[in-house]
């Protein structure tokens, strides 16, 4: 009996392993594919999924109703190419070497693309960079020059320069999806960077939009008209305000023949030509179309002017509403392409194992204390919209209230394909972080900006943002710090740096200062050093 047993269990033992040796191996898990999308100075105010109800932007939320909106996303330098630079390196400004607009960005050192294509990712780059020089790391760029245009613009497909005819964002769009229907490698993951252009300035929208947006009115924020008490001379000699630095003729679509009629002079040279060379990039319908609903605003403009001129709340008001028309038009074009390619990973039975981001290159201001464009560590340039879906690893509905930046996507990106992070980068994973394995994360964001003397006249300054407070210094031609308490005062509005009851905090944050700029290795001379780099590109 007990001799039949083991010959039956030799046996099974036996036929087990033969089948253990002749069975197909396990395989390997499937990398994610990333898809990247980054609007230009998409202001988080302007995502309906915040909540702030100034538009709709449907299927961009349905990235944060499938995944994770981030309440406290922010940059490490609010400025367009710099903050590209950090995206890519993983490397503060003051590391990669692209701390402003003007000097060159080293496309030879690591990205994250680069490491992702080296390791059996196929990667793309479609839409605007804004850093000179031909992308490194992808299979396919076909990028904007500079800022680009909206109407019929120029891309470099590979180096060479093609004009292609439509509206730029839907022109990125289509060539986005085309990229993932029919070019790429089917057997591959796949990372994707679709970078829109818009909502940058001059905001010039698609005709569709247009028609609709432009006899919308917008409710004004409550600081439309702040007068800066309360905080020191970098907030009061920037030229962002809305009526006194906006252009008529480019941002406001005042046509120039009607400014002249009106004597109106424009703000500087840039508004008239930038008008000039935007509208005569269009063909004759698209001209057409657009005079047939601009040429009406203005007619209606010349009518009203001469009862508002000296009333500057009044032409603020109008201001700001055309403003806000060509901007929020301009995300409505962005929008609909998310929407398309979301709709595209559902069909091809992609969405599952597809990371999805939307965030923005900054944040930007939609009239809280006046302004239009960023640069400040203030909140709304600092602060950036973030959402996420991975349906495998993010629950719906997650929010994350972390001080996460944009300092973090490279090595995130590393961490979801299985790669080790390079020792160089200087950002953190919140891979588990947003995937709730823990609530663990940094507790401060360091910020810089270099780019004065220059447009808007914002001056250079550092600074360190916790949940609750936020220190700043600005240097160069000042030498002033400014102390924000969030919670007491979330929309900035006073100083308290030199608040005797403040006294504590302040020297806390010093400390936490002191403790960022040694971490990430900055100081004062990598200040000077770049300042001289800068003053010697203008002086040339």
């Amino acid at each position: 009996m007990k001799r039949n047993l083991l010959k039956s269990l030799f046996i099974v033992a036996v036929i087990t392993g033969i089948f253990a040796c002749t069975s197909t191996p396990q395989k390997e898990e499937q990398k994610p594919n990333i898809i990247y999308i980054m609007s230009d100075d998409h202001g988080y105010q302007a995502i309906s999924a915040y909540g702030f109800g100034i538009n709709q932007t449907p299927n961009i939320d349905r990235i944060a109703e499938g995944g994770a909106i981030f309440t406290r996303s922010c940059v490490t330098n609010s400025l367009c190419a710099p903050s590209r630079a950090v995206l890519l390196t993983g490397k503060h400004s003051f590391k990669n070497g692209k701390v402003d607009n003007v000097q060159a960005f080293n496309w030879d050192q690591p990205n994250f693309p680069k490491i992702l294509q080296a390791n059996g990712y196929q990667t793309a780059m479609i839409g605007k960079i804004h850093l000179d020089g031909i992308p490194q790391g992808f299979d396919f760029s076909m990028v904007l020059p500079g800022q680009g245009n909206y109407y019929n613009p120029d891309f470099l497909i590979e180096g060479k320069k093609v004009q292609k005819k439509g509206y730029v964002t839907e022109i990125i769009t289509e060539t986005a999806l085309d990229w993932l229907k029919n070019k790429r490698d089917q057997n591959k993951p796949f990372c994707l960077l679709y970078h829109q252009k818009a909502p940058h300035r001059e905001w010039m929208p698609a005709e569709k939009y247009y028609k609709q947006y432009t006899k919308m009115e917008f409710e004004e924020p409550a600081t439309l008209f702040d007068d800066f008490e309360g905080r020191g001379t970098a907030a009061k000699e920037a030229e962002m305000n809305i009526l006194k630095h906006q252009n008529w003729a480019g941002d406001s679509k005042l046509y120039p023949e009607v400014m002249d009629e009106l004597g109106i002079e424009e703000t500087s040279n840039w508004g008239v030509n930038a008008f000039n060379n935007n509208t005569g990039r269009m063909d004759e319908v698209q001209k057409a179309a657009w005079d047939a609903v601009y040429q009406p605003i203005n007619e209606e403009f010349k009518k009203i002017y001469p009862s508002i001129k000296s009333d500057k709340k009044e032409l603020m008001h109008w201001r700001y509403e055309r403003y806000m028309q060509d901007y929020l038009a301009c995300i409505a074009s962005v929008d609909e392409g998310v929407g398309k390619l979301l709709d595209y990973l559902d069909e091809a039975g992609l969405a599952d194992n597809t990371i999805v981001v939307y965030t923005s290159d900054q944040g930007f201001y939609l009239g809280e204390h006046g302004w239009f464009d960023k640069r400040f560590m203030y909140k709304e340039s600092f602060r950036t919209p973030l959402l996420i879906r991975y349906p495998k690893e993010i629950k719906p509905g997650t929010k994350i209230n972390k001080l996460v930046q944009n300092l973090d996507f490279a090595p995130t990106f590393l961490d979801y394909a299985g790669l080790e992070t390079p020792t160089e980068m200087q950002g953190e994973s919140f891979r588990d972080l947003v995937g709730g394995k823990t609530e663990q994360f940094r507790d401060f964001a360091y910020y810089t900006y270099y780019e004065y003397p220059s447009i808007h006249m914002v001056k250079r300054h550092y600074g360190v943002a916790t949940d609750r407070y936020k220190l700043i210094h600005f240097y160069y031609d000042i030498d002033e710090w400014e102390l924000y308490d969030l919670e007491e005062d979330p929309m900035e509005m006073k100083n308290v740096y030199d608040d005797p009851a403040y006294a504590d905090v302040r020297e806390m944050m010093h400390e936490k200062l002191d403790t960022a700029r040694e971490y990430y290795e900055d100081s004062d001379a990598n200040d000077q050093k770049y300042l001289k780099a800068y003053l010697d590109v203008q002086a040339q």
